[in-house]
């Protein structure tokens, strides 16, 4: 079961064995990487506060990428009245925390596996498209809040792949094309690198928002935080 904190607001995430991946090239000078899980339900929390960081790092000229950690990647925990009491409990809560909406028919679902591994996938596939089509970088972000919309407010199953299908004919992606790639080995590939990348971060809960300067990375917030307190904890640390 998760294991997420009511009062700093983050989810820690397991250990995975990073011993066969490659360290990514990181970039220098300044960039802000948001570290989440669409499925992490304070990550959905925090969802306008990154908008309006996203905004921020746009007009400042800041690079800003989101990283997936896979907060539960291949799911596993019994779908039982245990574990939804667990899930309702704390949506309703990041909900009254946050102004957040929350739905709850999900939870009426008979089977679900809280597997976020195709959600996290889901979006390294628009990464990829997104690089490959030179399509704007807000896409990415669009792509992981329509996701975390659809699925905590409407209570959509994000394992199936026509989940995915609405947002891409929103956003104008190609579905067929997405669909094709969303099922590749390079998508598998990519998430995994962004699984083990925010590990080699030191990142052990979400969300996460590091500051990399010079290839040297710092935590800006960790759980919870407002809009302003982040604009100002990151306006500080631009400034030191």
């Amino acid at each position: 079961m998760m294991n997420c904190d009511p009062v700093t607001g983050a989810c820690l995430l397991p250990e995975l064995d990073t011993a066969t991946s490659v360290k990514p090239t990181l970039r220098q000078g300044l960039a802000v990487r948001y570290v989440g899980d669409p499925m992490c339900s304070w990550c959905w929390g925090i969802s306008p506060t990154v908008k309006v960081l996203a905004d921020f790092c746009a007009a400042e000229g800041i690079a800003f990428s989101i990283t997936m950690g896979g907060l539960r990647a291949g799911g596993g925990d019994p779908w039982s009245p245990q574990f939804k009491d667990f899930l309702r409990n704390e949506w309703q809560h990041i909900a009254k925390v946050t102004g957040q909406p929350f739905g709850f028919t999900l939870l009426e679902a008979p089977h679900f596996n809280y597997d976020t591994e195709p959600a996290c996938r889901a979006v390294a596939t628009v990464k990829l498209l997104q690089a490959k089509h030179n399509l704007p970088e807000a896409v990415v972000l669009q792509f992981f809040s329509a996701i975390q919309q659809k699925f905590y407010v409407e209570g959509q199953d994000t394992t199936k792949l026509d989940f995915y299908a609405e947002i891409c004919l929103r956003l104008g992606l190609d579905v067929v094309e997405f669909n094709a790639l969303f099922e590749s080995p390079e998508a598998k590939q990519a998430v995994h690198q962004e699984f083990v990348r925010c590990r080699q971060w030191g990142v052990r809960s979400f969300p996460t928002i590091l500051l990399e300067r010079n290839g040297e990375m710092s935590a800006l917030a960790v759980g919870m935080v407002k809009a302003d307190q982040l604009l100002t904890a990151l306006k500080h640390a631009i400034a030191a």
